[in-house]
């Protein structure tokens, strides 16, 4: 016996309107249902294959600042898509914590607008012993950021910063 993936995670919010238009706006999820009643919505990056892998309910009694999950990371499938991420988040004033290297991984951390912590990333195909965490500039052409990330993978030293 053994998990085969992740099928879907869910966040307590306490906007919903707010939290579904960032969401579906501009992370671009796909909304496949919702109760207007219960107050709940799911969403999917992949309609055509998996009904939800996202939802969000509201009822959340956190108060503002406490933390309630790690992060939730969302896979794109290009450098493109980082890069496209990186301009919209700067556009929409999304409040970005970090633009990384994982050595296997670019990435975005992002907050919502409740302060949940997310992360788009991009897969490198390489072995990057973790955790591996440095600074990426992506206001640079591709090329350059694949140069940048290679050499700070090169540079080794501390490499992990903790998120407080």
């Amino acid at each position: 016996m053994a998990i085969a993936e992740l099928g879907h995670t869910g966040l307590w919010v306490w906007d919903l309107p707010l939290m579904r238009d960032f969401y579906e706006r501009m992370l671009g999820l796909t909304v496949t249902d919702e109760d207007d009643d219960l107050g709940i919505v799911f969403f999917s990056s992949r309609p055509d294959e998996e009904h939800h892998e996202f939802v969000l309910q509201t009822g959340r009694t956190a108060e503002a600042g406490a933390k309630q999950q790690h992060q939730i990371s969302w896979r794109v499938e290009s450098l493109d898509d980082i890069i496209a991420f990186h301009h919209r988040f700067r556009g929409e004033g999304v409040e970005v914590q970090q633009e990384v290297t994982h050595g296997n991984a670019f990435g975005i951390y992002f907050f919502d607008p409740e302060g949940n912590r997310n992360e788009v990333y991009l897969r490198i195909d390489r072995d990057v012993r973790q955790p591996f965490r440095k600074t990426l500039n992506l206001d640079q052409s591709p090329e350059e950021i694949y140069a940048e990330a290679e050499r700070l993978l090169a540079e080794g030293g501390p490499a992990y910063r903790p998120v407080q």
